[in-house]
């Protein structure tokens, strides 16, 4: 497979950034923007390429977390065994789930994915003896492979953003195939897709699962990295975050997800450090106002998110030399 400059370039950029950062707040916000992007890959699977729009995903994010953490804690299993044990459950559990839930179209569909995040949050608040209720669960190791402990930032910042990217080419090889082609036949018409013979159920379930796949892939990470997890990062609001990362970043494109999570991380850390000093209240009342704005603008004006935008700024100056 030839790999685009862009990308190769990239992938240097990255590689080489730690040197230029500052501190390592700024390593953390990059791990998190990698975090971000796993899971908003997964999301653009789902609504991108099937059309099928979920209002929960952060409940699979949350569940690759506390999964992982959970065996790890509680039944001594090594980290990276858990890691893989939490992706496997949380996509069955996705696929199990999947088959009614994704009967359902529209509106029906947004507040029945709503109605699973917000129910998978209750179960995390409140089964104490588990999950550790709000008071979260602690003492989760770092993930080690061999005498290598991923215990400081860079290290965790390499195996992400190296995740990130091998993750990235699963899913441009996926939406490349005859089920990529699938997927896209379904979004633009599940009827004519259905004449077409394509069992669109199967596809549907299938892209669900896998989505949620990708989503507790990045909340295992996630849970050995900080080796605290707790229910408040789970909820809807992070739902409505990885929604608008794929709408800024591009519904139609992975690698604007990858966009969408860099902008929308980077706009939430500087809400948090602004919107004390603007308002009386802290940054969580007003952050979810301004997505779901920014969510709206772009619907309205760039549908296609940052990625077309980029593309139409760098093919206009030949459209206009041809004018």
């Amino acid at each position: 497979m030839k790999i685009p400059f862009i990308w190769t370039a990239i992938a240097a950029g990255l590689a080489l950034l730690p040197v230029v950062l500052p501190s390592n707040y700024y390593l953390g916000i990059m791990i998190f923007i990698g975090l971000n992007s796993l899971a908003a890959m997964g999301l653009c699977l789902l609504m991108g390429y099937a059309g099928q729009i979920s209002l929960g995903h952060a409940a699979f994010f949350g569940m690759g977390a506390y999964i992982s953490g959970i065996l790890s804690v509680s039944y001594g299993f090594p980290p990276w065994l858990s890691v893989i044990a939490a992706v496997t459950a949380t996509a069955l559990l996705a696929f199990v789930l999947g088959v009614p839930i994704l009967r359902l179209q529209g509106y029906y569909l947004a507040v029945a994915t709503l109605g699973l995040g917000i129910i998978v949050y209750l179960v995390f608040m409140n089964w104490t003896s588990l999950t550790g209720g709000p008071s979260g669960l602690s003492a989760i190791p770092y993930l080690a492979l061999g005498p290598l402990s991923f215990n400081r930032d860079l290290k965790v910042y390499y195996l992400v953003w190296a995740v990130v990217f091998l993750a990235l080419a699963c899913g441009h090889n996926i939406v490349k195939s005859r089920v990529g082609r699938a997927l896209r036949s379904i979004h633009s018409s599940e009827i004519a897709a259905q004449a077409m013979g394509i069992n669109t159920g199967r596809y549907k379930v299938k892209v669900f699962a896998l989505s949620a796949a990708y989503a507790a892939l990045a909340g295992g990470l996630y849970a050995h990295y900080l080796t605290f997890i707790s229910p408040a990062p789970f909820g809807f609001q992070f739902s409505i975050e990885l929604l608008v990362m794929v709408v800024v970043g591009g519904i139609g494109d992975l690698s604007g997800a990858i966009l969408g999570a860099a902008v929308i991380t980077l706009l939430s850390e500087i809400l948090r450090d602004l919107m004390p000093h603007l308002f009386s209240y802290g940054a969580g009342e007003y952050e979810i106002v301004f997505f779901g704005i920014l969510l709206i603008v772009f619907m309205i004006f760039l549908p296609g998110g940052l990625v077309q935008g980029l593309d139409f700024l760098r093919r206009r100056p030949r459209v206009m030399a041809q004018r």
